[in-house]
């Protein structure tokens, strides 16, 4: 209960004071606290995981998305006139980032989706059925941490070496299986050992792919692969590695990212995540 006669238990302003209500520059300062604390945390978190240097923060995604078009000499006949998804290895950005994207699904490390998360570092991911089958529910919790899941279909074939059917089989049985177990259908498909032709990007035209990323550079556990001359990273470039454990790799999952980690900043490059650029 309230004693007084007034009625309202509402403290009025002070006259003169109505005009002070400023939400631009309260939204402004909590995106500078945000992007402070992220920081702060991603500190911590590369501490905890011996991750030497504290990872780059990414800028924020482009507003205006990039026009992707396929890279020179990666281009099929009827590329255009087709409307083919465009098969690319680099995203067009001054911004100083690259993508960090994991093939196939054949390791499952607890510590590494722990690892990504506690980082913040994106990553996409693109699954074969083959690989990922017996355990369906490692890749829902990382799609539950923000990771998109993607189309490297259902058994890893060579597939120029098939026709147009059975390669539309391959991508499109993806497809489903994705919508069944993940609740989407990419629009992301990456041709296994970056092999295609024509019909390749037919049929993932026809499965609802819109984009078919290949890479520019590959991370192992004890080294970097590039496929140009300067042997190099640029702005944008998409990093391919794969989901390897010890039976492949000199090390784990979160031994490869912290030497990829290592190396990108390092250069003055930050992991971002490839959807914002598309």
């Amino acid at each position: 209960g309230c004693a007084t006669g007034s009625g309202s238990d509402t403290v009025k302003p002070a006259p003169g004071q109505q005009g002070l209500n400023a939400p631009p520059a309260r939204a402004l300062d909590s995106y500078a606290t945000k992007l402070k604390l992220q920081q702060a945390q991603r500190a911590a978190a590369a501490k905890r995981w011996g991750v030497g240097t504290v990872p780059l923060a990414a800028p924020k995604p482009p507003a205006k998305k990039p026009v992707i078009k396929p890279r020179k000499g990666f281009e099929v006949d009827e590329q255009a006139e087709l409307g083919l998804p465009p098969v690319f290895t680099t995203v067009p950005t001054k911004d100083k980032v690259v993508f960090l994207t994991i093939d196939d699904g054949a390791n499952k490390d607890p510590q590494f989706l722990k690892m990504m998360s506690e980082l913040k570092i994106p990553y996409t991911a693109f699954l074969t059925d083959a690989e990922v089958k017996p355990e369906y529910d490692y890749f829902k919790k990382a799609q539950s941490l923000g990771v998109t899941l993607n189309n490297h279909t259902l058994h890893h074939p060579y597939l120029p070496g098939l026709s147009y059917a059975q390669q539309k089989h391959e991508i499109c049985g993806m497809q489903d299986i994705m919508e069944k177990k993940y609740g989407k259908r990419p629009t992301l498909f990456r041709p296994p050992f970056g092999n295609y032709n024509q019909d390749t990007l037919k049929a993932a035209k026809a499965c609802g792919i819109k984009y078919a990323p290949i890479w520019n550079a590959e991370a192992f556990v004890d080294r970097m692969d590039y496929r140009e001359w300067d042997r190099d990273i640029h702005p944008g470039d998409i990093i391919l590695t794969h989901f390897r454990g010890r039976e492949d790799w000199k090390g784990t999952m979160p031994d490869m990212i912290r030497k990829f980690l290592k190396y990108v900043t390092g250069k003055g490059y930050a992991v971002a995540r490839l959807e914002d650029y598309l």
